[in-house]
């Protein structure tokens, strides 16, 4: 009787997470850019206070169901905590630092690896729960995943940092000197 609810809540939480960019920006981009931060912090954080809570997660390699729409996710705490990882550097980047001037939509292929990255993430989380749903409801809630395929997850996340990466290294090439160097004549 809780999985309606858990979703609700789900939900919910997005929607909070959302509001709270939407209020914190000035921008679009610092908008979405805070709402990554507070999504990526809230993740980490909803694991430090279930350890502080009941004592779970012992570690970080103790398997979580991490969503519940549109089907259950599964993973180790790990892999969630490093998405939130960088979307917190890239909340930051986006939100905190002016951006130099590109031309639009010359980020477009660092947005398709992000993409095709979050996919293989969603895969990876999600592949033992795709492959017993031709059994119905009850072959999902007696799912219970044993390995994790830690390989194609460490791809994916490479691809998702993409966005990262670039932005970074813009803002790298446009910064202005800390320090000029005087010459004594």
């Amino acid at each position: 009787g809780f999985g309606p609810v858990e979703m609700t809540r789900e939900l919910a939480t997005l929607v909070m997470l959302f509001t709270v960019g939407a209020l914190a920006g000035r921008t679009w981009r610092a908008r979405v850019g805070y709402m990554v931060i507070a999504f990526g912090i809230w993740d980490i954080f909803y694991y430090v206070f279930l350890h502080v809570i009941c004592g779970w997660p012992r570690s970080l390699l103790d398997w979580d169901i991490l969503f519940l729409v549109p089907l259950p996710w599964w993973g180790p705490v790990l892999a969630p905590v490093l998405i939130a990882v960088l979307m917190i550097l890239w909340g930051t980047l986006a939100s905190q630092f002016e951006r130099p001037c590109l031309p639009a939509l010359s980020n477009w292929r660092v947005w398709v690896l992000n993409l095709i990255g979050m996919a293989l993430a969603l895969y990876v989380f999600m592949a033992d729960t795709l492959r017993v749903s031709g059994g119905g409801v009850d072959a999902l809630r007696n799912m219970l995943p044993t390995a994790f395929n830690w390989p194609l997850f460490c791809v994916a996340l490479a691809l998702m940092a993409a966005p990262v990466v670039k932005l970074a290294f813009d803002l790298w090439a446009v910064r202005e000197p800390v320090f000029e160097v005087v010459e004594a004549n």
